[in-house]
């Protein structure tokens, strides 16, 4: 699997941010064939001076909805929690 292929989107929800304040840890939803190993060298790779410390991985189930008599259900998902070396940054909205 290619590096860029491996990290989708950052998770930028209140939780996350919290935790990107208080213990430098920055949240992504990544391939779902992708292990600690390939997160650790893609965000290395995608955010130049960025160096990882430690990779959480996390996989969500996707629910079953309903609306009507119509019933879905949503993707599952893959998500990697990346805390960061003391002085190292990723940066994503800070300034705007």
């Amino acid at each position: 699997m290619k590096l860029a292929e491996v990290i989708r989107r950052p998770l930028l929800s209140e939780k996350v941010m919290d935790q990107k304040e208080g213990w430098n840890v920055v949240a992504f939803e990544v391939d779902p064939r992708a292990n600690k190993i390939e997160v650790k060298k893609a965000v290395e790779a995608q955010f130049n001076g960025a160096k990882v410390e430690d990779v959480r991985i996390l996989k969500t189930h996707g629910k079953v909805r309903r609306q009507g008599r119509y019933e879905g259900r949503r993707m599952d998902a893959k998500k990697a929690y990346v805390r960061l070396k003391e002085g190292s940054k990723i940066e994503f909205f800070e300034g705007v």
